[in-house]
This record gives structure tokens, C-alpha cells and sequence, in this order.
């Protein structure tokens, strides 16, 4: 084995997130490690990329743990074949002293470098109060809430997108400067798809498409201007040729002189927008394809923001659902030839009871029982609920299976969410109270957090969804 001359320890490297040191070592056995550098991993106290350069091309991962308590020790993926490898550490805790050591080798034989230590500084100050719960009886939750996380983010500068466990302690994060997260998902692919926009962009407008892995490493970043035109709003998901779906607002220079109008108004309605990974454009569709906004008895009213669509999704046969909170509608639309298969909602095509007819409807989306599922802000009544239908799209009749209120002083006028948690519990967030509740289907209030932001949504991420990149105990820790 070869032996270096000496082992450095340079003075602490200070950034806005954490303090680190570069260590210089060799291997305990195996292949040599010429050197190990510890620094932080963008404005974040959670993450710290470690690069090690080896003297051979071989495989590595890195094994961490709290200092003395070896039993927790996470081991992040093989890096393969490389003769430098960079490495980022998650799932860790702020202000922490941590231990760890670094395996190199072929696959499976792997050896164990020495063991050495690292400190974690505090997250932001301001981060620190930002989220309070609230559980009288915490055996009553589902266990799979208990061990996982609750995505919410910050929309203002800087913008934040955090996961939470169900304490409310801060597991991940990641922050951008001079922009905030409009609206974020996690994909099926397990990243983290954002829309970002900056003080220019009101509520849920953006200019800039984000996604990022959950060691923070940026796999696509297009801006409105340099890699496409539209402005872009509402949502953002990713299909299954791993295209970028969103909302685009459609400019339409229209005739509303015989509504009261000038002969060349502007009239401002939505589409959806399919891009490939340099943001070229794929497929488009717009509201303008199926309405002509003369037959809008309010369009003078409305043209600056015609019918207002909040949210875009796949139905279970891949065709798209889109809601629009103005005429509190959800319709199919053919992902192939944009033709409007069905409305869904006041003057809609289906036959509803009284008591399911809703006014808007956000976070749209097909459960896991197949279930049409969303938000109703419930404007008309001043109460806010979930709904969830079982659609016979052939007969044209919805059966109402899930009605679950919030109670009055939750009351969420715009905005919102609602996603099942097991069978049994919603998670459903009240941007406007600025809060985040669990409740079971009859609505009995479980959990509740105070956000001190305003999240467009929050949804629920399973702990095997996130592992091994975060895998902290959860509530029962």
C-alpha cells in the first residue's frame, strides 16, 4: 500500500450553508486514495459532496453515520469506475458531528479507508421557526405518514423546496436565489420537478423549468427566452417519454367590438404545452381549440385571464385532464388530437347529485383507486372540501365516493390540494391559512402544520420513495 507523506487539514471552507475541510489520506487497503475533499453542496446545510481521487480506476460509495453511533450508518450508491468519483451525502442533520469512511474496490469487494470526521453547520436562521405541528395523539397516524415526507414550497425569493418529516423537521432541502418555487412535484422517475419565477410572476407563473435529483444535482434547467417562448404556469410534470408537460398562457389579438370591445383586443387564454429536454416544443393544445370567446357572454370581464386552467394531468389512459377555476369545469382532452372528449362539472356532460357539484377544483389528479380526485375551494358555500368520483365515462354518471371538509376557519378561497395518504387520511393544504392538515375521511383533524409561507400544494412522498438518499427515522424517532 502506498503511503503519503502527510495528512492536511486546511483551515474551515465557509459558504452560506456549511464549513468544511479537505482531508488528504490513503486507503486502508484495496486501492489507494490519494486524497478526500469535503465541501458543501450548493446553499444547503443538509448535503456535502465528497470527491475522491483514487490511483486506479475503481468503484466507491462512502459510508456515514452520527459520530458514535455507527448503527446508523448510511451507505450512499456505487459510484462506478471512475479515477475521480464525487460523491454527495444526504440524510444528514444540522449541527452534527459525523463519521465516515470511504469504500473503494469492484463491485461487491470493497475495503474501508480509515475512518474520518466532519461537522455540519445550522440551517438558515429564518428556516428555523418556519414550520410548527401540531398531533394531540400521534399513534393514530398511519404509519407510512409517520415514516414519510410532506413536500411544501416557498414561492418568494428565496425560493425553498423542502421535505418534511412528521415532526416538521426540516429532512432536504434545496434553495434558489432571486426566484421562488412556483408549484413542485416528485416524478415517477424520483426527482424533483419544479416551475420557478421570480417577483416579476405573479402566484403560480414562472419562467424557468427545474429539475433536480435528490442530491441536489441539477438534470435540467430551461428558461423562458433561451430555450423556449411561452410563459409557462400552474404545473409541470413529465410524461412517460420523459418530456415536460405545463400549462402556457396563449395570446389571441380577437374581434370583441360586437361584446363592447375594441376590434383587436387581446384575449389571454391557457393551453398545454409538451417540450422535450432543450425545451423544444413537442405538442401543443389551447383553449382557443374548442371555445370562441365571443360565445363568452363575459369576455370583456375575462380576457385578460380567460377561464383561468390550474392544473393539467394524465387520466388513467394517458389523454389529459385540465381544470379551470373560472367556470369550474375539468375536461378530457385527447393527448393525440386535442379533441375535448368530456366537461366534467357545472353544465358538464355528467349527471351529478346536488351535494358533488363544486365551484373550483385544483391539484386535479387519478388516485390510486382510479378515483377523479381534487381540492374544491368551495367559494360559493365559504367551506373547502375533497372530492373523488368513480367516473362512467360511457354512461356519463359520477358516483361521489369521498366528501371530506375542512372545517370553516381552514376555508381556502384559492389555491390548495388534497391527496390520499394510505385509504384512510387526506393531506390537504390550505395555501391561504398558510396550513397543512391531516384528517381520516370522516375529516376528524390528525395532524396539522403551520407553514409560516405560503406552498401552492403539499403532497406526500412515501420513505421508500426517498431512500437511500433520506432515510431518517420518522415521528416515532
Amino acid at each position: 500500500m502506498k503511503r503519503l507523506n502527510k495528512i492536511q487539514r486546511m483551515l474551515p471552507l465557509v459558504s452560506m450553508a456549511a464549513a468544511f475541510f479537505l482531508i488528504q489520506a490513503c486507503n486502508s487497503g484495496g486501492n489507494d486514495i490519494t486524497e478526500i475533499t469535503l465541501t458543501p453542496q450548493g446553499q444547503n446545510a443538509l448535503k456535502v459532496k465528497v470527491a475522491v481521487q483514487c490511483t486506479d480506476t475503481v468503484d466507491a460509495a462512502v459510508e456515514y453515520w452520527p459520530k458514535g453511533k455507527e448503527q446508523q450508518r448510511t451507505t450512499t450508491p456505487l459510484s462506478k469506475h471512475q479515477l475521480k468519483h464525487t460523491i454527495v451525502l444526504t440524510n444528514l442533520q444540522p449541527l452534527q458531528s459525523y463519521e465516515y469512511r470511504v469504500l473503494t474496490g469492484h463491485g461487491k469487494d470493497l475495503y474501508g479507508s480509515k475512518v474520518y470526521t466532519f461537522n455540519t453547520t445550522d440551517v438558515p436562521v429564518w428556516m428555523k421557526d418556519v414550520f410548527n405541528v401540531v398531533c394531540p395523539d400521534s399513534s393514530v397516524l398511519p404509519a407510512p405518514f409517520r415514516q414519510g415526507y410532506v413536500m411544501v414550497s416557498r414561492r418568494d425569493d428565496p425560493g425553498v423546496l423542502f421535505l418534511l418529516n412528521a415532526k416538521g423537521h426540516i429532512a432536504w432541502y434545496h434553495q434558489v436565489s432571486g426566484t421562488g418555487f412556483k408549484v413542485a412535484g416528485f416524478t415517477q422517475q424520483n426527482t424533483l420537478l419544479s416551475l420557478l419565477g421570480g417577483p416579476a410572476y405573479e402566484t403560480s407563473y414562472g419562467d424557468e423549468i427545474l429539475e433536480l435529483s435528490l442530491t441536489g444535482d441539477t438534470l435540467a434547467d430551461l428558461k423562458k427566452g433561451r430555450d423556449f417562448k411561452p410563459t409557462i404556469h400552474h404545473e409541470i410534470l413529465l410524461n412517460n417519454n420523459n418530456e415536460f408537460v405545463t400549462l402556457f398562457v396563449e395570446e389571441r389579438i380577437t374581434d370583441l367590438s360586437s361584446k363592447g370591445g375594441s376590434k383587436t383586443d387581446t384575449v389571454k387564454g391557457d393551453g398545454i404545452l409538451v417540450l422535450d429536454r432543450q425545451g423544444k416544443e413537442v405538442w401543443k393544445w389551447t383553449v382557443f381549440d374548442v371555445l370562441n370567446p365571443l360565445d363568452d357572454k363575459n369576455i370583456l370581464q375575462e380576457k385578460k385571464d380567460w377561464m383561468h386552467a390550474n392544473c393539467v394531468t394524465f387520466d388513467k389512459d394517458g389523454n389529459y385532464l385540465i381544470s379551470f377555476y373560472n367556470n369550474g369545469q375539468i375536461w378530457k382532452i385527447d393527448a393525440r388530437t386535442g379533441k375535448r372528449l368530456w366537461a366534467f362539472g357545472k353544465g358538464g356532460d355528467f349527471d351529478m347529485p346536488a351535494d358533488a357539484l363544486f365551484d373550483q377544483a385544483h391539484a386535479v389528479h387519478i388516485n390510486k383507486h382510479n378515483e377523479l380526485m381534487f381540492f374544491d375551494n368551495g367559494v360559493s358555500k365559504k367551506i373547502s372540501r375533497t372530492l373523488a368520483f368513480k367516473i362512467d365515462e360511457n354512461g356519463k354518471q359520477a358516483h361521489l365516493v369521498i366528501d371530506t371538509k375542512l372545517p370553516p376557519e381552514n376555508y381556502n378561497e384559492r389555491m390548495g390540494s388534497s391527496y390520499l395518504v394510505g385509504d384512510s387520511t387526506l393531506l390537504q393544504c390550505a395555501t391561504k391559512r398558510n396550513t397543512v392538515i391531516l384528517t381520516n375521511l370522516q375529516g376528524r383533524f390528525l395532524w396539522l402544520m403551520r407553514t409560516g409561507m405560503s406552498s401552492y400544494r403539499a403532497s406526500f412522498i412515501p420513505a421508500e420513495r426517498l431512500a437511500p438518499y433520506i432515510a431518517q427515522p420518522g415521528y416515532a424517532h
